[in-house]
Formats: structure tokens, C-alpha cells, sequence
């Protein structure tokens, strides 16, 4: 009896594997072709750029890569161990030593406001804000010291403040830019405007929330912002092995050992987001929306102006801006 055409089974079994090794290399030889590659030599001299998230992930390539570029670099991280273990690694790697690290926790609006507020008393200029931080949860419900639901009050609800904080720093700095690292997950959700609190969703799907969230504030951000040569446009940086993975529970961990496989390396994953914040090209271009380094489209729904501005007045009330905070 033969298998698959052959008589010997070790040999067939073996055809077999050698020919899915085969398929999956091709696979993912297509997705290294085709992802985005910034190739531009512009230098950063002279610029400031803030970066949220760098101590890992996409966040620290970004950082090291314009750190390379000349840049003053600000990594506005949560866990400071792992940032300053970053920072050296890139000081020591580009020998640019203006690389700094700075606490950061975009789920505590105290602590926003005192990060925001330390960077408005000793930068006088900034010319880039990166939002990358993000987190994701699969089961567990948590809310932040707000009681605010964890993932949106870190992904959508903390850069939503932390722009307000930074603009007139931004206005000022012009021509300027805000990068937001956004998802194509969006796709899988939408925004719930009667619950933008929503304590008692699956935190996995609230991910997916946070990713459409992200696309209407910046949207919403782009249009208030016209004429004021600040720009703000967001962006999907391909499935990343990095480490927002690391709360997926087995067994779920073993089909994502394959999964992962596919997914972009955390330096491929960064190469839009240095194209949006370095290419002179993209400078005046705002409101648009790309992934692995151009223009993509979006989805109708995602698209709706007036939810977009329902979205922003409802988060200027959850973060309890006040009259005294600037304005956009």
C-alpha cells in the first residue's frame, strides 16, 4: 500500500514536510518582497523627536534608527529598567548621546500630564511625536488608576491627552509632524459611542476598538489642525512579533508559534513609521492613513467624519480636559 504515490511511508512523510517547508519559504520570502522599506539617507540633525513605547518592540527600532539619523531621541517608557537598558544599547551601537528616557505611563493621566509637563519646561523644540506605546490583553478585565478600562485608557485615551498637553510645543516647532501606529485590526471592530468606557468587554476585542479609535482621532486631529503645518497621519506596521504577544495564553501560544513565523520582524515594523516621520516628501500630507510605506485605503465606516467628532468630544470628557489645557 502506498502513501501519497510513494511505498515507503518515512520517504513520503518526508516529500511531504520538505514540500510545506518549501511552500512556507516562498510564503514568506513574497511577505519580506513586499513589505515597505525606507531607504532614505535623510539625516535628523537638529530635530526632536518623541517616541512613546521604546523601550521594545517596533518603538525601540524607531528610536534607534533615528538616533542613528542625528536625532534627539525621548523615549517616553513605562518600565524604566527595560528603557534605560534600550538607551544604552542605542547610545552605545549609533554614539549619538542625545538619547534620553523619560517615565511615561499613558494609562495614568497623572502621569501624562507630569511627563507632558517636564517636556514643555526643558524641550524648546518638537519636531516629531511618535504615538507607538500599545497594549493588549486577551482575557483579563483591569482598569487604570482612572478607572478607565486598561486598554483603551493606554492605547486610544492616553495619546489622545498627551497630544492635547504637547500641541502648542508642536504649533510652535512647525512644520511639525504626529505619528500614530494604528492597525489594520481595525477592520475586525468598531466604536461604540454609547460605551467608551467599556469595563466589561473582552479585552482582546477592545484592541481592536482601540486600533479604530486611533484612526478617527487622527483623522479628526488632522482636520482640526489644518493650517497650522503641524500634520498627524496614522499607520499599520504589519503583524510584528513583538512583545504585545506576550499576554496570549496557552494554548493558544502553540499556533502562534507558527503564526509568528510570517510576522515582520520588529525593524521591518518600523519602517513606516520612520517614513512619516522623516521623508520631506510626506511633509504638508495629513490625515491619510499607510502601511509598508504608502498610502492605503480605508474602510467607509471608519471614514465617518461626524463619529470621529462625537469620538473627540467624548475623550476630551473622559480625560477631564480642562479650560487651562491648550487647545486644538
Amino acid at each position: 500500500m502506498s502513501l501519497f504515490g510513494f511505498n515507503d511511508p518515512v520517504t513520503a512523510i518526508a516529500s511531504v514536510v520538505t514540500g510545506v517547508a518549501i511552500v512556507l519559504s516562498l510564503i514568506k520570502y513574497y511577505l519580506y518582497l513586499t513589505c515597505g522599506h525606507f531607504t532614505s539617507t535623510r539625516k535628523m540633525e537638529g530635530k526632536t523627536v518623541v517616541i512613546t513605547g521604546a523601550n521594545s518592540g517596533i518603538g525601540k527600532e524607531t528610536a534607534r534608527d533615528l538616533a542613528k539619523r542625528g536625532a534627539r531621541v525621548i523615549m517616553a517608557c513605562r518600565n524604566m529598567e527595560t528603557a534605560k537598558q534600550a538607551q544604552d544599547e542605542i547610545v552605545k551601537e549609533t554614539g549619538n548621546k542625545n538619547v534620553t528616557v523619560l517615565k511615561l505611563d499613558l494609562s495614568s493621566q497623572s502621569s501624562i500630564r507630569e511627563f507632558a509637563a517636564e517636556i514643555v519646561r526643558t524641550v524648546s523644540k518638537l519636531d516629531v511625536l511618535i504615538h507607538n506605546a500599545g497594549f493588549a490583553e486577551t482575557f483579563k478585565k483591569s482598569k487604570s488608576v482612572d478607572g478607565i478600562e486598561f486598554t483603551m485608557a493606554t492605547n486610544h485615551y492616553g495619546p489622545f491627552l498627551l497630544t492635547h498637553l504637547l500641541i502648542d510645543l508642536l504649533k510652535q516647532s512647525a512644520p511639525s509632524r504626529i505619528v500614530v501606529v494604528a492597525s489594520e485590526l481595525y477592520r475586525f471592530a468598531s466604536v461604540d459611542l454609547n460605551n467608551l468606557n467599556p469595563v466589561n468587554s473582552l479585552p482582546a476585542y477592545l484592541y481592536y476598538v482601540s486600533k479604530c479609535a486611533n484612526i478617527m482621532f487622527t483623522r479628526e486631529l488632522a482636520r482640526r489642525l489644518e493650517g497650522t503645518s503641524v500634520t498627524a497621519n496614522c499607520l499599520h506596521p504589519g503583524m510584528i512579533d513583538s512583545g504585545i504577544w506576550r499576554n496570549v495564553p496557552f494554548p493558544l501560544t502553540l499556533p502562534m508559534r507558527l503564526i509568528k513565523s510570517f510576522f515582520k520582524t520588529n525593524a521591518e515594523g518600523a519602517q513606516t513609521s520612520l517614513y512619516l516621520a522623516c521623508l520631506e516628501e510626506v511633509q504638508g500630507v495629513s490625515g491619510k492613513y499607510f502601511m509598508d510605506c504608502k498610502e492605503a485605503s480605508l474602510s467607509a465606516g471608519i471614514s465617518d467624519a461626524e463619529k470621529a467628532r462625537k469620538l473627540w468630544e467624548e475623550s476630551a470628557k473622559i480625560v477631564k480636559l480642562t479650560e487651562s489645557d491648550p487647545k486644538i
